[in-house]
């Protein structure tokens, strides 16, 4: 069906057509928002799979299509012909790529799932933005993409081919295949690292939910390398709003290397970037727990483990690229980011 899409734009009207996989997840569901407050025209696409609980991200699509700018299909990115189907009907002007099977350590127990949904799905996806010709194709990536490179901050040019799970590695292929498509079919891509995103409506198997849950219920929560672990932990509204902005800086081929400035990921033979979206904060996970504990007025169960197999001991963005690029970086402290997060669980749990 794809290759009987039509190449010419169908009218529009003065709001633009953003087509979001992943609405009903952690990340999509607060950029839907964002942008269909921003007047965007949004039409989400996911899965529903039964990862986490089917229940939080069916309330999240419902909050979502109470606005009149937003619609979504319930489908799987492998299926192709219905994935293309969405696109053609909606004919979108830029398309961001969320939608993924997540979580690094359950990547140790079913690494298919990962190549089918992140790679082949992933596929499938840069097929229809080729086809569509959209004005800009954004992409989430990670911060594991950085895998065993130990020097930081993190920054877009060094390189990172020392993955250390198949998640990683997925989405360092999302990072590779996308170049190949910016360069061959001048598709403007942008790579998107996030760094360990939490807050209000995230979810259930992310270290926000799974420590507030147990401390609530009496239960020893795990703390892997004995607390000694560091990352840059980046408030949800910070990110969305980052993803915002560079939505309309779509990268343009350089006319030659010497034409891109110091600092820049931007490709040499493709309009295509990297672009780190993280606090720029490292912050120690004991210092992390002991905000969750303030928050919550209780004290944990702390039952130190060592490092689990995959996990890296630190990240930390360097986000001035970022913030060349939009004049914003992310800066919510931590403390207030899981003061918002807790009074969003205590109410959503009824806690």
């Amino acid at each position: 069906m794809i290759e009987a899409m039509t190449n010419h734009r169908a009218q529009q009207d003065n709001r633009r057509n953003v087509l979001i996989t992943g609405t009903a997840g952690f990340i999509g569901f607060h950029l839907a928002s964002m942008l269909l407050a921003d007047g965007f025209r949004v039409h989400g696409y996911d899965g529903m799979t039964d990862y986490y609980d089917v229940a939080l991200k069916q309330r999240r699509h419902q909050i979502l299509k109470q606005h009149p700018g937003f619609d979504a299909t319930e489908a799987m990115l492998e299926d192709f012909e219905r994935l293309s189907a969405t696109a053609e009907a909606f004919r979108p002007d830029v398309i961001i790529h969320l939608a993924a099977q997540a979580g690094v350590r359950y990547s140790l127990e079913n690494p298919r799932s990962y190549i089918q949904s992140n790679v082949v799905g992933t596929f499938n996806l840069m097929e229809i933005a080729r086809v569509l010709e959209v004005r800009h194709l954004l992409m989430a990536s990670t911060s594991s993409i950085y895998g065993a490179n130990d020097e930081m901050p993190f920054t877009e040019t060094e390189k990172a081919d020392a993955q250390l799970t198949i998640y990683a590695a997925s989405k360092k292929a999302n990072e590779s295949m996308g170049h190949a498509y910016a360069h061959l079919w001048n598709l403007p891509t942008t790579m998107l690292r996030f760094f360990t995103v939490y807050g209000p409506w995230g979810r259930p198997d992310l270290a926000p939910s799974r420590f507030a849950d147990a401390i609530l219920n009496g239960r020893p929560i795990d703390i892997y390398n004995h607390g000694e672990m560091y990352r840059d932990f980046t408030y949800i509204e910070d990110l969305v709003r980052a993803i915002r902005l560079l939505v309309d800086v779509p990268p343009v081929r350089p006319a030659s290397k010497q034409a891109i400035a110091e600092g820049d990921s931007l490709s040499p033979v493709a309009p295509f970037r990297v672009v780190n979206i993280g606090n720029s904060d490292k912050v120690r996970l004991l210092d992390f727990v002991d905000a969750i504990e303030a928050e919550l007025g209780i004290k944990a169960i702390r039952n130190y483990m060592p490092m689990q197999k995959g996990d890296v001991f630190a990240t930390w963005a360097d986000a001035s690229l970022l913030q060349r690029l939009t004049g914003y970086r992310p800066q919510t402290d931590i403390r207030d980011g899981i003061a918002r997060f807790v009074a969003w669980y205590r109410d959503y749990h009824g806690k």
